[in-house]
């Protein structure tokens, strides 16, 4: 059973830096997609980034390019977002994500993804 934790979350101040961790478990996970989504109250939920494991290829929606980047540690099975310069508009429950897939193109529409971690609260003051 896969399961994902997802720590890290907390309030900051705009322009400071946070990480998010995600441990990932009950896999091999050398054939899945993992990303990271959010939500913040009253919207949809988004895609904002994603890599292929084996491949260790990163996409990014527009919006964090340049300040957010996803990583993986191999040895603990860990997925990270680190987000610099962040703004109040990235205020959101974040959420870590799980797809198996053999193609290196991330989907990006969250109905398309099957696992998911239980949310971590991003708030970003101004």
């Amino acid at each position: 059973q896969v399961q994902l934790v997802e720590s890290g979350g907390g309030l900051v101040q705009a322009g400071g830096s946070l990480r998010l961790s995600c441990a990932a478990s009950g896999r091999t996970f050398s054939n899945y997609h993992m990303g990271w989504f959010r939500q913040a109250p009253g919207k949809e939920r988004e895609f904002v980034a994603a890599f292929t494991w084996s491949g260790d290829i990163t996409y990014y929606t527009d919006s964090v390019k340049g300040r957010f980047t996803i990583s993986r540690d191999n040895a603990k099975n860990t997925v990270h977002l680190q987000m610099n310069s962040l703004k109040p508009e990235d205020t959101a429950v974040y959420y870590c994500a799980a797809q198996y897939s053999s193609s290196t193109a991330v989907v990006t529409l969250p109905a398309n993804w099957r696992y998911w971690g239980q949310g971590t609260q991003v708030t970003v003051s101004s």
